[in-house]
């Protein structure tokens, strides 16, 4: 039996990790993920962001696929800006169940839609 580092996280245990940008600087945290039910696939990681110690912040959500977990900074890295952040469409009540508004957040972060 090999016992290598560990690479399955709890979806719960994700919530509180840093996002850094490309500078590795904090851009945010990941407050939580969602699931697709269907596929099991992990669609988005809402992230907070322009806060001071986590209060006052924006909440979005952004791709998971515009993320990669870096070991040596023990967080999420992104090349995602905070004025994508800024631009992005907000998260209004319904948004994980309107299929336009999740259309236009995949183009804003130009990546491929999980259900794609």
């Amino acid at each position: 039996m090999t016992h290598g580092d560990k690479s399955l996280v709890a979806a719960n245990e994700v919530s509180g990790t840093a996002v850094y940008g490309a500078d590795d600087s904090k851009v945010g945290t990941i407050d939580r993920v969602m699931i697709d039910k269907t596929s099991g696939k992990v669609a988005y990681a809402v992230m907070n962001f322009g806060g001071i110690l986590g209060i006052g912040g924006d909440e979005r959500p952004v791709p998971w696929e515009t993320l990669t977990y870096d070991t040596g900074l023990g967080g999420f890295r992104t090349s995602i800006t905070e004025a994508q952040l800024n631009d992005a469409p907000a998260a209004q009540e319904g948004w994980d169940r309107d299929r336009d508004w999740e259309t236009r957040t995949y183009q804003t972060y130009g990546v491929t839609p999980y259900w794609i």
